[in-house]
């Protein structure tokens, strides 16, 4: 099994991975231009978003990583390069080529991912500038908390986290804050290991690992058009056992996950909501959203206020699950019963001390089968507002 997962500063890269952080005047004086390299060709497996406005660089990286194959990943931040066409497409072949170059390895082995502003074109003067002056790797930064600095747009912290397989380490870089409603994974996230995985094998640990902890993420909704999860896999630590690979993977992403969530937007909780007894997992899945996506379950939350009635009208809005019968249905906020039932003043009590912790849980048993779920969200504030009515300005 995995150690345990570690987030502090002195997490760095796995062997035979390097980093090189800039600023290159995207948006503001922050860095805003990251590639992590390996020092040898990896194994690598992705996902993407569905949104059919993907941007060119997602559409690029798609093919990229077809083979099961690539060297290193690059991040373009405050930029998203959505929306911008044949031009777009043009620049994003571009910086593959650029990284490519400098690597001395083929542009399709260059994973290029962007996130910020829709609709605008990359400063390319600035970049191709910048370009001219990457070397080749071994890069000077090998701390996990300054690549993922580099990836940030309006996060309020670095999101890293770490785990150990045997020999072999996995780290995890993630940003992302707003417009997270995995349709895949809502964010970038990039994750490192020097374990040995046969291309096939990471490819469905990745999969099932994303869609358990990525996509079981709801800040607000919003699907991204940019959204991209990546593992890349160089070997140099030798073979690990590919269940604990799998634990350690899904430990490391799980982390993320929770501090996307904690980070959403305006947040001040992080909201976790399972539901068991489901028909199966998926109906699982399909309730949890509906709670923790409904905005009156996340102001009540906000406020502390043990609203349990909104979380029955969020279960209730799945009306094409005929088998949810209300009768059978029991909601507990932390460990406490609220539904059926009555609280006392004492669990009234309880319940406000439960929901004014920075993490609050929900639990929603439906008494069907053995289906469960669980998803991360947060809670809603007037904040969420005030960032994004003057996001591009």
């Amino acid at each position: 099994m995995p150690d345990c997962v570690t987030v502090t500063d002195a997490v760095s890269l796995p062997t035979g991975f390097t980093a090189h952080v800039a600023n290159i005047g995207i948006k503001d004086s922050t860095t805003d231009f990251l590639v992590v390299a390996s020092e040898r060709p990896a194994a690598a497996s992705a996902v993407f978003t569905r949104s059919r406005f993907a941007g060119p660089s997602v559409l690029l990286s798609r093919q990229h990583v077809a083979d099961g194959r690539l060297q290193a990943a690059l991040v373009v931040s405050k930029n998203a390069n959505v929306a911008t066409g044949a031009q777009g497409a043009a620049n994003a072949a571009e910086l593959a080529a650029g990284v490519g170059a400098a690597l001395g390895c083929p542009p399709q082995d260059v994973l290029v991912t962007s996130t910020g502003v829709i609709g605008r074109q990359y400063p390319m003067e600035r970049i191709r500038a910048h370009l001219a002056t990457l070397s080749a790797p071994p890069y000077p930064v090998t701390e996990a908390v300054t690549a993922a600095t580099a990836m940030m747009t309006t996060d309020t912290v670095a999101k890293f986290a770490e785990a150990t397989v045997g020999a072999a380490r996995i780290v995890g870089l993630a940003k992302g804050v707003g417009m997270i409603e995995p349709d895949m994974a809502t964010m970038i996230a990039l994750v490192f290991t020097d374990a040995e995985v046969a291309p096939a094998d990471l490819d469905r640990s990745f999969r099932s690992v994303v869609e358990r902890t990525f996509n079981s993420l709801s800040v607000d909704t919003d699907t991204s058009t940019s959204d991209t999860a990546a593992i890349l896999a160089n070997g140099a630590a030798g073979p690990v056992d590919l269940d604990a690979f799998t634990a350690g993977l899904d430990a490391v992403c799980r982390s993320l996950t929770r501090q996307l969530a904690r980070d959403g937007e305006g947040a001040t909780k992080l909201l976790v909501v399972q539901v068991d007894g489901a028909r199966d997992d998926a109906q699982a899945k399909r309730v949890a959203k509906a709670i923790v996506n409904s905005p009156l379950v996340k102001t009540a939350v906000h406020g502390a206020d043990p609203n349990w009635g909104r979380v029955a009208m969020a279960i209730g809005k799945c009306f094409d699950d005929t088998d949810i019968d209300q009768e059978r249905v029991v909601i507990r906020f932390g460990e406490q019963q609220v539904y059926p039932g009555d609280v006392d003043e004492a669990g009234l009590e309880r319940l406000s001390a439960t929901m004014a912790a920075e993490e609050v849980t929900i639990t929603a048993a439906l008494a069907i089968a053995d289906g469960s779920w669980t998803v991360y969200g947060c809670d809603l504030s007037d904040q969420y507002i005030r960032i994004n009515a003057d996001y591009t300005t």
